[in-house]
């Protein structure tokens, strides 16, 4: 990499979908305020190439982040932005989580026809999603609806729903307001009617260590996008993910906020696929515990009833496992990105 001290052009590696430029965009326009020439550069990711094939067939989300993660190793381009969701929670030899920049509106968002909120659905109403999660809880608090997996980005989720094809779509609110398009969401759902996945509305910026480390200004320009806040409650949702070892289809649900006192609360459930069981429990802790805090509320997750229904996904996806399951991780499912 040409070093960043003669402010050199970063680029910076993106996936291709106009969520991910736009994504991409808002971390390249607070490295320029601050003086840093930057290049966006597509990559298109096996994620995108199999954009047909529900994610729980391609082996997990980390179908979206190992091309970046090869280019970025490859030296074509110094770092890359994810949606933090996307992230494998097991680290990659050589890079390094730089920056998780103040997070969007965590909570997901139900667009539908008629701008009908959730609970005003008519009975046997047909809602997309491709998010393991979200199907789970949907079926938990509207058994009597008629959810549907569904695929694409988020303008061919919305277009669906204004062509008649379903009555609703729940994606991700922070997409939504990527997009410019919040003021479409006919309802922001509540966590306790909807708990998020772990690290949703918020990025990753990832560069390779060695950089990091040699590179003062590099280093000086992650730190100033890092909002520690974000990192801590990321931090603790995917500690519990981690702990609980779940699998590309298995419905874990978290959320961890600082509140006011300056603790972080984390909240998580495990959902059967039917929607018939939930188990859900929340810890307070020190900011500086979130990795202790998630693993520890995961063990009460396991305690309290969460084992059988993971092991009850893994026996499910066995068969949808990838070719090289350390490649991809076992992080969130969400299907096509927010």
């Amino acid at each position: 990499m040409t070093t960043t001290a003669a402010l050199a052009v970063l680029r910076l590696g993106t996936r291709r979908s106009a969520l991910a430029r736009a994504q991409a965009e808002t971390v390249a326009a607070r490295l320029r305020a601050a003086g840093q020439p930057v290049e966006l550069v597509a990559v298109h990711t096996e994620g995108d190439r199999l954009a047909d094939r529900a994610l729980r067939d391609l082996g997990g989300s980390g179908v979206f982040v190992a091309d970046l993660r090869a280019r970025l190793l490859a030296g074509e381009v110094d770092v890359v932005v994810h949606s933090l969701k996307d992230l494998p929670t097991a680290d990659v030899a050589g890079l390094e989580l730089a920056a998780v920049p103040p997070r969007e509106n965590p909570r997901d968002a139900v667009v539908s026809r008629g701008g009908l909120p959730l609970l005003a659905l008519p009975p046997g109403a047909t809602v997309g999603t491709g998010s393991p999660r979200r199907e789970a809880q949907l079926r938990h608090v509207r058994p009597d609806l008629d959810v549907r997996p569904i695929r694409g980005n988020v303008d061919t989720r919305l277009r669906k729903v204004a062509d008649g094809e379903f009555d609703a779509v729940v994606v991700a609110a922070a997409g939504l307001a990527r997009l410019g398009r919040i003021a479409e969401a006919s309802e922001i759902l509540d966590p306790a009617v909807m708990l998020p996945a772990p690290g949703q509305g918020a990025l990753a910026v990832e560069c390779r260590a060695a950089d990091l480390g040699e590179d003062e200004r590099l280093a000086a320009l992650m730190s100033g996008l890092d909002d520690p806040a974000t990192r801590a409650a990321v931090t603790a949702e995917r500690s519990v993910l981690a702990a609980l070892q779940a699998g590309c289809s298995a419905p874990v649900a978290a959320l961890a906020e600082v509140q006011a006192d300056g603790r972080l609360r984390l909240e998580a459930a495990v959902i059967a696929p039917t929607g018939t069981a939930v188990v859900r429990d929340s810890l307070t802790g020190a900011v500086e515990e979130a990795v202790d805090l998630g693993r520890r509320l995961a063990t009460r997750l396991l305690a309290h009833g969460a084992a059988p229904i993971l092991a009850d996904q893994r026996g499910r996806t066995t068969t949808h496992a990838p070719d090289n399951p350390g490649r991809y991780g076992d992080d969130e499912r969400t299907g096509q990105r927010q």
